[in-house]
């Protein structure tokens, strides 16, 4: 179950960003707060989501990873206490953002006041009128992780040959080599229901690629303390309909913009300060900040 719901919230988050999400319905409840309701209450409410390593999981009732210590130091600088909540991933973005930000669920459970993870996509933003959308804060992209000793590198598509890719199905770099050239690379894809499988299987040397995005293949190897030489990781420009780059910031309620702003300017500071660039190393992960950071 762990691993399809973290399939579930990969595939979904990257897909998003792709613009291929549908609408999502639920029922009207709660209320989110402005800027200055927070600071009154001493209280930030913020929602992360759960098996989405190494952003975020709930490791042991506690909430683990970049977007669980981004919240952290946010609440920090705003000098209010965290209210950090794991929620799961629904069918689509659009749905979480209503479900987290705006209308809550039937029981009522309190909105968030700042839901993390949420792709910076115009077109995503225009169907969802009701949320306001922070400044990003990461920089994500599709990438290859590769075994030095089968390859001498890989900065574009034709570089993999007819060898096998490990990848997690349906995930944005499926959908990239499904689709590229025709469907050359079809024939070496080996699909796994979760990135951390694909992870494991690269990394028992079932294939020599691991597709999937950066942040989440440079973790799978920190953790398993796989020599970063003897496995570099290529990016390749973007190919068709699915981007290979995108970004990942926040959401607010859309009268609750004030907030927004003072986020964006909390992870300024934190990014000068190089507490981004340390929160993401502490789980084997490349900082790389949005333009304008």
């Amino acid at each position: 179950m762990r691993n399809r719901a973290r399939a579930v919230q990969r595939r979904r988050v990257a897909l998003a960003a792709c613009g291929l999400i549908l609408a999502a319905r639920f029922q009207p409840e709660a209320a989110a707060r402005p800027l200055d309701q927070v600071m009154a209450d001493g209280t930030l409410r913020v929602a992360v989501y759960g098996d989405n390593a190494p952003f975020s999981e709930d490791e042991k009732g506690r909430p683990n990873g970049i977007d669980a210590d981004l919240a952290r130091a946010i609440a920090e600088k705003l000098k209010v206490k965290l209210d950090l909540r794991v929620v799961d991933a629904g069918e689509n973005v659009d749905g979480d953002l209503r479900l987290n930000l705006w209308r809550g669920d039937l029981a009522g459970t309190p909105l968030a006041d700042l839901m993390l993870h949420v792709p910076t996509d115009r077109q995503l933003a225009l169907r969802n009128d009701q949320v306001f959308f922070t400044a990003p804060y990461f920089d994500q992209e599709i990438a290859f992780a590769y075994r030095k000793d089968v390859m001498e590198g890989l900065d574009r598509l034709d570089d993999i040959g007819d060898r096998t890719v490990a990848v997690e199905g349906a995930s944005a770099a499926d959908l990239m080599l499904l689709t590229a050239q025709g469907g050359r690379f079809r024939a070496g894809l080996k699909h796994y229901k979760s990135f951390d499988a694909a992870a494991q299987a690269y990394l028992a040397g079932e294939a020599p690629i691991l597709a999937g995005t950066r942040a989440a293949i440079e973790a799978a190897l920190f953790a398993a303390k796989a020599p970063r030489d003897d496995n570099p990781i290529g990016t390749v420009p973007s190919q068709g309909l699915v981007k290979a780059r995108w970004e990942i910031g926040g959401a607010v309620k859309t009268d609750s913009r004030d907030l927004a702003y003072a986020v964006a300017d909390a992870i300024t500071a934190l990014n000068a300060e190089g507490r981004m660039k340390a929160i993401c190393e502490t789980y084997g992960v490349t900082y790389t900040p949005p333009k304008g950071y």
